[in-house]
């Protein structure tokens, strides 16, 4: 387990990370031995990706993650999407969607990728 004492970033051992994967302001993040995270994804403070069960969520590339946000058991989050502050996540979200709220809805399907800084580009090494 990764872990930081001063911001608790808690990344269990087992958690399948991508590439790019970025921290906002050093967490606090926790994220549960059996997340699946995708390519360019961006965490922000206070992100809990966790599970009571045995699979926690798998999260498409390209993804942003608000302030405060809970992802809760096996959902999945498709790729190009954007979870507002403070969503709690308990259902799947498309790809290519804006979801936010408690518990979280889509909103609209308006360019969410707009939010991933300085990508991970695969193709361009």
């Amino acid at each position: 387990m990764l872990s930081r004492t001063r911001h608790t970033i808690a990344i269990s051992h087992g958690a399948q990370i991508g590439y790019g994967l970025y921290i906002g302001h050093g967490g606090p993040v926790i994220v549960n031995k059996t997340a699946k995270i995708g390519d360019n994804c961006n965490l922000s403070p206070y992100t809990v990706i966790g599970s009571n069960s045995f699979n926690a969520a798998t999260i498409g590339n390209n993804v942003y993650i608000g302030p405060s946000v809970c992802v809760v058991e096996d959902v999945v989050i498709g790729d190009n999407v954007i979870i507002g502050a403070g969503s709690i996540v308990t259902k799947s979200i498309p790809s290519n969607a804006t979801a936010a709220g408690n518990y979280a809805k889509v909103l609209n399907y308006n360019n969410p990728c707009r939010f991933i800084q300085n990508p991970w580009c695969p193709s361009k090494q």
